[in-house]
């Protein structure tokens, strides 16, 4: 196992500047994820570790070795792709065996690897089948098991779940999360989806444009986002995002925000200073006083209810999650739970207080 330091990093094709002096540590033995938008640069920067793109500047360490000028296969990582790459016409054992045997390891090593992964991935009895044979979450298994047989300092995952279904992405981030709890190996894992970032991640790196937003546990991105870019990509559903003004009432500090006044407990607010108040989806529950709207859709989910409402020209989500009778077009009103909004500045977009 090793740590990863990335100092002031930077990639361009050309004249076109993707990745901005990026600055990131990867501790020995952590799951960091990279999470954000296409585009945002989380791919090239997982590439760039890897060593299958180049860099225009800055450095990369893996443990004690500068690796920015060394070959991939001496950096002595794994690396997991988005559809699996996988050899047709070997079996699941020579598939998993191929990268030892091209290192001339003895037979019987190789052999005591492959067993040893194939136990832990729950490959056993599939060991002499083809990938054709395999389901997707099979497929899947084999090309981390070949990445598991080279015992790597750093584990490289690019977005490996994103060809799997909704029920087996569910499946298979439990099991990721559970292998790299029992190896403990350092593991860099990308992911455009924010609910496998939020769920597997020690820490989180969100970046967009080739920039980092914000770096944190899951629960600190979650709970105070850095700024209007994290508040709205970390969230299922989104945060909602209104415009408001801050009014001094009595000694009291609050947001006016379309016709009803949210208390505020950030500090330094001037009276009529332009704010944009986020309030998540869970932190807006019916009442007899608040925000007054309109419901304009109803998801039931089961455990939990959307609802969509109509605040003016303005549309919020909420959360339920107790069961009520509500319809389309009822009229309603909600209130922000006490110290559970947060704070932006609209002309920089960063975090108040």
């Amino acid at each position: 196992m090793a740590e990863v330091k990335v100092r002031e990093l930077r990639k361009a094709y050309g004249d076109v500047g993707v990745i901005h002096g990026l600055d990131v540590d990867i501790p020995d033995g952590a799951f960091v994820v990279l999470v954000g938008p296409s585009g945002c640069g989380k791919s090239t920067l997982l590439r760039m570790i890897a060593g299958l793109e180049g860099i225009t500047s800055g450095t990369i360490h893996i443990g004690e070795r500068l690796v920015n000028n060394l070959p991939p296969a001496e950096r002595d990582i794994a690396m997991v792709f988005q559809n699996y790459a996988l050899y047709p016409h070997k079996t699941v054992e020579a598939n998993m065996a191929f990268a030892l045997r091209m290192r001339k390891m003895d037979k019987a090593e190789i052999k005591a690897k492959v067993d040893r992964a194939a136990e832990v991935l729950g490959l056993t009895p599939y060991l002499h089948r083809y990938p054709r044979a395999l389901s997707g979450g099979q497929r899947q298994r084999v090309a981390m098991g070949r990445a598991i047989v080279r015992d790597p300092q750093v584990f490289l995952f690019d977005e490996p779940l994103s060809n799997l279904d909704a029920k087996l992405r569910v499946q298979m981030r439990t099991e990721i999360r559970e292998l790299h709890q029992r190896l403990g190996t350092t593991t860099v894992y990308v992911t455009h989806d924010q609910i496998e970032a939020m769920t597997m991640a020690d820490k989180i790196v969100v970046m967009q444009g080739g920039r980092i937003e914000q770096m944190g546990t899951p629960l600190e991105v979650y709970d105070k986002p850095a700024n209007l870019f994290v508040a709205g990509f970390i969230g299922s559903p989104a945060m909602n995002m209104l415009d408001a003004v801050v009014r001094h009432i009595g000694g009291a500090v609050v947001a006016e925000v379309a016709g009803a006044h949210v208390p505020l407990d950030q500090p330094g607010l001037a009276d009529g200073q332009k704010i944009v108040l986020g309030v998540r989806p869970e932190h807006l529950a019916p009442g007899d006083t608040g925000l007054s709207g309109q419901i304009a859709v109803v998801e039931p989910t089961g455990a939990e209810t959307y609802l969509f409402v109509r605040l003016g020209a303005r549309d919020v989500t909420a959360v339920l999650r107790e069961r009520r009778d509500v319809r389309p077009g009822q009229d309603i009103r909600l209130g922000v739970v006490p110290g559970a909004s947060h704070v932006f500045d609209p002309a920089s977009g960063m975090r108040i207080g």
